[in-house]
């Protein structure tokens, strides 16, 4: 029996012993996995330097259909410096990622992922790769540059990204392979290296359609002593000689180039990180008024003014009404006829007045032939507060332009035509009404009202980087395309406004659209009371101008 025993033990030691060996075997085999897959990945990023180092061993200068044989003295010194920097500039990127980090969340703000993108001056394509576009597009006069881009980004691994070797002053040289339009044309630092800004920009009309964005980044021109002590104390990547351009020096050039400047905004205060010190700074402080144009970055967003055209478009006049009964007929016998194609829609509210009644009788008559043939809708919005109202009626709405008539009708309807043209000869793409302009119809507004209009205008002026006389007139006019991108944006700021007016604010300064006022004079209403409360109304803008400061400035 021990016997036994000791063979069924020796047994068992054998086969633990068997076991273990296994176990060892199995977790050699997935180290060595592991170890292979990170050799691979190391092998990999090896490559891709070695092949940017490569990518800088010729310093000559690469023909191609002769644009190289023209440029200046200056710009042959700066191609040839840039020649030398390419297997450095991502080294130097890394080196002050806090200063690239905030640049690239704010292009990022203004440019959403799946864009159509130019980059003209995209040096390795680090900044183009970064904004994710559908189609990229990036040109440098550097050929090192453009290898190590290419190297980086290999077709095979990012087929939305090509590179080509071009002078961005010579682009109809490239006119064939830039497969334009564009929705956005990058020109990050691009300017201070070119000879002749206003001739370059003149070339990109031929990439733009209406709605392509320029954003052009800059070297704010205050910093220049401090920006050459760094690149002499090691701080800064050192480059050749550039022009230093005020905002107002682009604006002007963008200005004879027949571009028109949309918003212009300033960034960095600090410029590095500093353990979190300089990003608060940056958030906190570098935002607010005055101190944000001491800052190191400026940045512009135009649009082509030679690619706006007159066209004839449908409308929708959407007028919200809750308890205003004694003004919906008015709002159809006073609305001229200022397009072929015009639909009406009332989206009530709950009233208790019966308004609800009185648009279906308006709707009935009126569209009758002989009382004007008018095609009208009535709706009940399924929620509450004018925000909800004109998000129902835009989504019911057909026409290609979309305007807004409060039913108090303080906004004369017969000042709607002015908002029509504004938008058909596309001199807006957002156009807000403005109350605060002309002298208005006496006890048309209260007191505080007024002071509490104009301070708020003040403030949204600031947080959106576009004028503001009057945020809350009622009256807004847009296209149905531009409203639907700013629907398709509405997660960024979520369903936030119970006014239905700063959802439609915010969201075309997100878009990026031309926004202008119109003044029109204010009357005083003539059938029920103002349905604003000041206290409670004035508290809700109070938050709102928190909540804007964040999604808009301190990011």
């Amino acid at each position: 029996m021990a016997k036994t025993a000791t063979v069924k033990k020796a047994t068992a030691k054998k086969a633990a012993a068997k076991k273990a060996v296994s176990k060892k075997s199995t977790a050699t085999k997935v180290n060595a996995k592991k170890g292979s897959a990170k050799k691979a990945s190391a092998k990999k990023a090896s490559t891709r330097k070695a092949s940017a180092k490569a990518a800088t061993t010729h310093l000559s200068i690469p023909k191609r259909n002769g644009w190289q044989n023209t440029l200046s003295a200056r710009k042959t010194a700066i191609l040839e410096y840039n020649q030398q920097m390419a297997a450095k500039r991502d080294d130097w990127r890394a080196k002050n990622a806090g200063f690239y980090d905030d640049d690239m969340a704010f292009l990022r703000f203004l440019i959403p992922e799946g864009s159509r993108i130019l980059d003209l001056g995209c040096g390795t394509g680090a900044q183009l790769a970064g904004l994710k576009p559908s189609f990229g597009m990036g040109v440098d006069f550097s050929a090192n540059m453009v290898d190590v881009a290419r190297s980086t980004y290999p077709e095979h691994e990012y087929p939305e990204l090509q590179f080509r070797v071009g002078d961005v002053e010579q682009l109809r040289s490239l006119r064939g392979e830039l497969a334009g339009p564009y929705d956005f044309i990058l020109l990050s630092d691009t300017l201070g290296f070119v000879d002749d800004c206003q001739a370059m920009l003149e070339q990109i009309h031929d990439l733009c359609d209406e709605e392509t964005r320029i954003v052009i980044t800059y070297y704010s021109h205050l910093w220049e002593p401090v920006l050459r002590a760094g690149e002499a104390t090691g701080l800064k990547m050192p480059q050749p000689e550039v022009n230093f351009l005020s905002p107002a020096d682009i604006g002007n050039i963008l200005g004879l180039s027949d571009f028109d400047v949309i918003k212009t905004e300033w960034r960095q205060l600090v410029p590095a990180r500093l353990f979190g010190v300089g990003t608060a700074i940056n958030r906190y402080i570098g935002t607010l008024p005055l101190i944000r144009k001491l800052s190191l970055r400026h940045f512009i967003v135009a649009r082509s003014q030679r690619k706006a055209k007159r066209k004839d478009l449908s409308t929708t006049v959407l007028v919200p009404c809750r308890n205003e009964k004694g003004n919906i007929e008015s709002a159809i016998t006073r609305l001229p006829r200022f397009c072929k194609d015009m639909e009406v829609l009332y989206v009530e509210g709950n009233s208790s007045d019966g308004t609800f009644e009185e648009c279906e009788r308006v709707r009935d008559h009126y569209a009758k032939p002989e009382n004007g043939g008018w095609d009208i809708k009535v709706f009940k919005q399924p929620g509450k507060g004018k925000g909800d109202a004109v998000r129902k009626g835009f989504d019911e709405a057909r026409g290609d332009i979309l305007m807004i008539l409060d039913a108090d009708l303080t906004m004369p309807p017969e000042e709607l035509p002015k908002f029509y043209e504004a938008i058909a000869t596309g001199k807006g793409e957002f156009i807000n009404g403005s109350r605060l302009v002309y002298p208005m119809e006496k006890g048309a507004m209260r007191f505080l009202n007024y002071w509490a209009n104009r301070t708020f205008a003040m403030i949204f002026s600031f947080l959106l980087n576009q004028r503001f006389t009057d945020t809350l007139c009622g009256t807004k006019v847009l296209t149905r395309a531009d409203y639907q991108k700013i629907q398709a944006g509405r997660s960024y700021f979520g369903e936030f406004d119970p006014f239905g007016d700063f959802d439609l604010i915010f969201g075309a300064a997100k878009q990026n659209l031309k926004i202008i006022e119109i003044p029109m004079r204010y009357a005083d209403r003539t059938y029920g009371e103002p349905q604003i409360s000041r206290f409670r109304d004035g508290w809700l803008l109070l938050k709102m101008v928190v909540f804007a400061w964040r999604k808009l400035k301190a990011f």
